[in-house]
C-alpha cells in the first residue's frame, strides 16, 4: 500500500469533513492523518489529509472519482505522491551557510528533495556543489545584464523541470516578471523579523536598538520585497553584552533553521496560500524522520 496526500482548499461549507470522508472510505482508502482549518473571515476552508489505498487506488484513478465532490464544494484539490521528491534549485551569494545546511540535511536524507541544480553569481561555491554531485552554474548579474541573466535562470528551471526555487541568501532583487512566473514557488530567508529590520545590515540595525530578540522569516517571494506571506519564523535572545557580531553569529543559525523548515513544509504539501498568509499544518507521523544519522 502506497501512502497518498490529499490537499483541499475550497469556500467554508458544512458537510466538508464529510464528503471527503465518504469518499475516501468508499474508494478503500484508510486515513492516517488529518489537518484542516476554517477562516471564517475569508471564507476559505484547507484540508490536508495523508492516507493509504487498500485496494491499490491510483492518484489518477482516485482524482477522477472525486472530481464530482470537488466541483460541488468549489474546490481546489490534488493527490500527491510523497514518494515522488520535489526537484528543487538552490541559489545562493556569497554567505554559505544555508547552503551548507541544506546540503547536509539532504545528504541524510532529512530533507528528501531532488536538488538539480545550485545557482549562484559568484564562484565561492562551485566547490562544495560540485563535490555533492550536484551541477552548478555560475551567472553573473550586473543591471545591465539583469535581464539575460534572469532569462538564463529560468531557462536552467524549465529544462530541468525544477518546482522550487530556494534563496539560500541569494541577494539580488528578482524582478516582477520573475516573481509572477514563479508564484508560490520561490521561498526565500530574511535575516530578521519582517517587516522590521529590512534592508542592508538588519542585525546592525537591531544592535542599535536594543533588541532582546532576534530572529529570521521565510517566505514566499513576490514582487513587494521581503513582504511575501510568511512560512516560519524562529528566534533567539540577546543581551546588551553582545555585539553585532554575535547577532550575526547566531543569526546564522536560526537563518538555517527557519530555512530547512520551510522547504519541508513547502515539499510535504503542508503549507496552503491563503491571501497575503498561509495556512502551515503540522508535520504527519515520521515526515522528520531521517534515512541516515550522517
Amino acid at each position: 500500500m502506497s501512502q497518498i496526500i490529499l490537499t483541499v482548499a475550497c469556500p467554508v461549507r458544512s458537510g466538508i469533513v464529510a464528503a471527503i470522508s465518504t469518499f475516501l472510505a468508499e474508494q478503500g482508502c484508510n486515513i492516517h492523518d488529518s489537518s484542516q482549518f476554517s477562516d471564517i473571515g475569508n471564507d476559505r476552508f484547507f484540508m490536508r489529509l495523508s492516507f493509504e489505498s487498500e485496494q491499490g487506488r491510483s492518484r489518477e484513478a482516485l482524482a477522477e472519482g472525486f472530481a464530482a465532490t470537488a466541483q460541488s464544494f468549489g474546490m481546489e484539490f490534488a493527490f500527491h505522491d510523497p514518494s515522488e521528491k520535489m526537484k528543487v534549485i538552490i541559489m545562493v551569494s556569497r554567505f554559505g551557510h544555508c547552503l551548507n545546511d541544506l546540503l547536509y540535511r539532504w545528504r541524510i536524507g532529512a530533507l528528501p528533495i531532488d536538488i538539480v541544480a545550485v545557482i549562484s553569481n559568484h564562484m565561492d561555491y562551485q566547490k562544495v556543489v560540485v563535490n555533492h554531485d550536484i551541477p552548478f552554474h555560475c551567472i553573473k548579474v550586473t543591471k545591465a545584464n539583469k535581464p539575460e541573466a534572469e532569462a538564463e535562470q529560468m531557462r536552467i528551471v524549465r529544462e530541468t523541470g525544477a518546482e522550487l526555487i530556494v534563496l539560500a541568501r541569494y541577494m539580488q532583487i528578482l524582478s516582477d516578471e520573475m516573481c509572477t512566473e514563479m508564484s508560490g514557488r520561490i521561498i526565500n530567508i530574511h535575516h530578521s523579523f519582517l517587516p522590521s529590520f529590512k534592508g542592508a545590515n538588519p542585525y546592525k540595525q537591531a544592535f542599535e536598538r536594543g533588541v532582546k530578540l532576534i530572529g529570521a522569516t521565510s517566505h514566499y517571494v513576490t514582487a513587494d520585497l521581503d513582504e511575501g506571506p510568511i512560512i516560519e519564523q524562529d528566534t533567539v535572545r540577546v543581551t546588551h553584552a553582545q555585539s553585532p557580531s554575535d547577532y550575526v553569529s547566531l543569526g546564522r543559525d536560526v537563518e538555517s533553521q527557519v530555512l530547512s523548515r520551510a522547504i519541508h513544509a513547502h515539499m510535504h504539501r503542508r503549507v496552503f496560500l491563503n491571501g497575503d498568509k498561509t495556512v502551515v499544518f503540522p508535520a504527519s507521523p515520521g515526515e522528520y524522520a531521517s534515512e541516515r544519522m550522517g
